[in-house]
């Protein structure tokens, strides 16, 4: 009986988690399709490389929400209302201000210098600033819009987070074609259509406190407390992993630019776009992981922690199996789908798209592992990962460009394989086992 129960609440969180990772990779891949077939190939160059930006604005949110999320859990677990109330209110508080320090900083007095950073193409270069600084003056309402879902779901109620993130892709699906095409705003509409589709999610995330919730501010909101160390410790992890992507989407960026020009940066767009896809059920199985594992941890359900994991790596690998056949068997389709019609620009892209659908299988699994760690509390282990999960690729493709340009698509699988390797023999060495009796009680 209890694990028919546990199975339907994985099941419900891994659903409306996806839902919620739905909410930022429509964002990017409709947008992209969009742009591409409505404005040019130039365009979509312009969102990927404008991924940095959004990458690190999803870091802040994992840096506080995802962090906060599972110290949540824990105190939930636990049944310790208060202090799963005080960690709820740090994390809203110091997200909404870090996002409005972001908007004004990058949206307001530096929107040109900011795309100058990213883009060294002249030609890409307006297109890049449009998309840029409205991405920046609405990245509040991206942060709110993650932290809200998380912790929503954690309190019990993933369907209503399942609910907020179909309306907001819906809206954001609708408001691409009326913004870009209809008002003639451009490039920008699309990244308008985005902050305006999270905006009306979280508009119906907070219909969630219309009726009484465990969670709620706890009448310190300004009151520093080390709950907010313990927050940011939290959900370091993850934050570094993600601040060493946003490093890598930057290297990768400029490499790829320099090395294969507009083509070939057409083809990591796209290549990127797909990156989306799998981080689709990446971020939902993470996500599950985190919450219902946490909330076992908290209860000293060793049993529960464990049927959890095995569930996170059956869904993933199912996901990605399928998602890499399907890549293999239409590469073309995928690639005309974002509006390129010069042969050039759909062959580069055939090519680069076998690649790295097998390059990502091993960056989920590690992905994954990383969360195992955290549940288990080897934390160096976990941050290992989050340092070398990005950061290996950059040297590894920066020496591809430079003795093997055409090999240049290969970099990611070598060095996630040189990653897996490495995390496997530090583990051997440090004699790691995954006790949840040293868990319990942190």
């Amino acid at each position: 009986m209890k694990g028919t129960e546990l199975n339907k609440q994985f099941y419900n969180y891994l659903w409306a988690y996806i839902l919620v990772a739905l909410s930022g990779c429509l964002g990017n891949v409709v947008d992209g399709i969009i742009v591409g077939n409505l404005i040019s190939e130039d365009g979509v160059s312009a969102i990927n490389l404008s991924k940095p930006i959004n990458q690190f604005i999803f870091t802040l949110h994992l840096l506080i929400n995802a962090g906060a999320g599972m110290l949540v859990a824990y105190a939930l677990g636990r049944n310790d209302i208060q202090e799963a109330r005080r960690f709820f209110t740090r994390a809203l508080t110091f997200s909404v201000g870090l996002g409005i320090l972001l908007a004004i900083v990058g949206g307001v007095v530096f929107p040109s210098q900011t795309a100058r950073l990213l883009c060294s193409n002249d030609q890409i270069l307006p297109l890049a600033r449009d998309y840029m600084q409205i991405l920046l003056l609405g990245n509040p309402a991206f942060i709110l819009m993650w932290g809200l879902s998380t912790m929503v779901g954690v309190d019990g109620k993933p369907k209503l987070v399942s609910l907020a993130v179909i309306v907001d892709n819906a809206a954001n699906l609708c408001l691409d074609i009326v913004f870009i095409q209809w008002l003639g705003w451009g490039i920008a509409g699309s990244s308008a259509a985005t902050v305006v589709g999270h905006l009306i999610g979280i508009a119906i995330l907070l219909s969630h406190w219309r009726k009484p919730s465990r969670l709620k501010l706890d009448g310190s909101m300004f009151t520093l407390h080390s709950s907010l160390f313990n927050i940011v410790k939290q959900g370091a992890p993850l934050a570094i992993a993600s601040i060493s992507l946003t490093l890598l989407l930057l290297s990768a960026n400029t490499i790829v630019l320099n090395t294969l020009g507009r083509t070939g940066i057409f083809a990591f767009a796209v290549c990127m776009n797909l990156l989306q896809v799998y981080n689709l059920f990446l971020s939902g199985t993470c996500q599950t992981l985190q919450s219902l594992g946490a909330i076992q941890v908290g209860k000293g359900d060793i049993e529960g922690v464990q049927m959890v994991i095995r569930k996170a790596f059956r869904f993933i690998t199912a996901a990605m199996i399928v998602t890499c056949v399907f890549v293999w068997l239409w590469p073309t389709g995928i690639v005309k789908l974002f509006g390129a019609t010069d042969s050039a620009f759909v062959d580069e892209g055939n090519r680069a798209l076998r690649i790295f659908a097998l390059s990502f299988m091993p960056f989920c699994y590690i992905y994954v592992l990383m969360i195992v760690y955290k549940l288990y509390h080897h934390h160096r282990m976990a941050l290992f990962i989050s340092f070398a999960l990005s950061l290996t690729v950059i040297p590894v493709l920066w020496v591809i460009a430079k003795t093997a340009p055409d090999w240049l698509w290969y970099s990611y699988l070598i060095a996630y394989l040189i990653e897996a390797a490495l995390i496997f023999m530090l583990h051997r060495a440090n004699h790691i086992r995954f006790n949840l009796t040293s868990c319990v009680g942190k």
